[in-house]
């Protein structure tokens, strides 16, 4: 693609020159056999200016249309609003670069997933099995996956670095002086389109990472660690499980926030006092948890850029894009009362 410095070399003045001719400056004193030269020499080098190709790329995308496939419903938004910031995220780069989500779709509700061929595009946010997505939508080089549970090599990805997160926990509990450590998190499913069980995908990430971790220094304890429901409810009847032990654990680092709310309500309750009694440290940091008592110390998930980059690759295939990207995003400890320190 000519430039205006391939212009200027061809028709033997400055750089600025070309710029201002092209642009129609009536102060530029130039000769009319130059100025006529210049668009001649423009012309046959197909010299397309920036604010034009600006525009057509603008144009481009505003002609995409993309769809968005979720498995959480709503509810669980309101709930626990990780996905719902991804979303947001999604959306908000979107709407800068003027392209249209016709289509958004919950995989949870089974109800109206019809194909979507029809689309330039398509971001699946949450763990859903992909044969059953290509099943929806066929064009597996135009598909990206958001907080996936399983390693899928053949299509565009965004997760979580789960093990930095996870390990950054450990070593800030370690720090404290703590040995005894405990874990409370969910299930890692697959989510099926078309029937109602899900599949498991292993050991969840956050729980995988804290086993490892505890493991080299010798320090795991696997009456410690206890799996459950993704919820406040979940958090809460763990929480009273993990208070039947002899001996306790110090620390407990609990993979959510929102299960973090429920552990913290079965301590107050057992008047076990944290962090005097019982570190906690939970994941997300979503916006009621520096507001809780103490203020929880958290890992902060940056979810709005998850679904920035979701996007990006997208794009990237959209323009021809060949090879499959994997997109790691780290992620942040925020140190709050919760553990018994502000400092990192």
């Amino acid at each position: 693609m000519a430039t205006i410095k391939d212009i200027a070399q061809e028709a033997g003045v400055s750089a600025a020159t070309v710029s201002r001719v092209l642009n129609n400056d009536a102060t530029l004193a130039v000769s009319e056999e130059t100025r006529a030269r210049i668009f001649s020499i423009a012309e046959q080098l197909q010299y397309k200016p920036s604010r034009l190709r600006r525009m057509r790329k603008e144009e481009k995308l505003s002609r995409q249309q993309i769809g968005l496939l979720m498995w959480s419903t709503l509810e669980d938004e309101h709930s626990d609003p990780y996905f719902s910031a991804i979303r947001r995220g999604i959306e908000i780069r979107c709407e800068e670069l003027g392209i249209s989500i016709v289509k958004v779709l919950r995989g949870s509700s089974r109800t109206d997933l019809q194909p979507l061929h029809e689309l330039d595009g398509l971001i699946v946010v949450g763990s859903i099995d992909e044969q059953d997505v290509l099943q929806l939508y066929r064009n597996a080089k135009r598909l990206v996956f958001v907080n996936h549970s399983k390693e899928l090599s053949d299509f565009d990805t965004v997760k979580l670095h789960f093990e930095q997160a996870t390990r950054a926990v450990v070593a800030h509990l370690l720090r404290l002086g703590h040995k005894k450590l405990g874990y409370i998190g969910g299930s890692d499913q697959v989510h099926r389109l078309n029937r109602q069980e899900a599949d498991i995908a292993g050991i969840e990430p956050r729980r995988a990472y804290f086993e490892k971790a505890l493991r080299e220094l010798d320090l795991f304890d696997e009456r410690f660690v206890i799996e459950t429901e993704w919820s406040s409810n979940g958090g809460y009847e763990s929480m009273n499980r993990l208070l039947q032990l002899e001996p306790l654990p110090t620390a407990c680092f609990i993979g959510s926030d929102p299960m973090a709310v429920g552990a913290l309500r079965a301590l107050h309750e057992h008047g076990v006092k944290v962090p005097e009694e019982m570190a906690v440290v939970g994941f997300d940091d979503i916006e009621i948890s520096a507001f809780l008592n103490p203020p929880l110390t958290t890992v902060r998930v940056h979810t709005e850029h998850m679904g920035r980059a979701a996007v990006q690759l997208l794009l990237e295939r959209i323009d021809g894009r060949e090879a499959a990207v994997h997109m790691t995003i780290n992620t942040t400890l925020v140190i709050r009362e919760s553990c018994g320190s502000m400092q990192q």
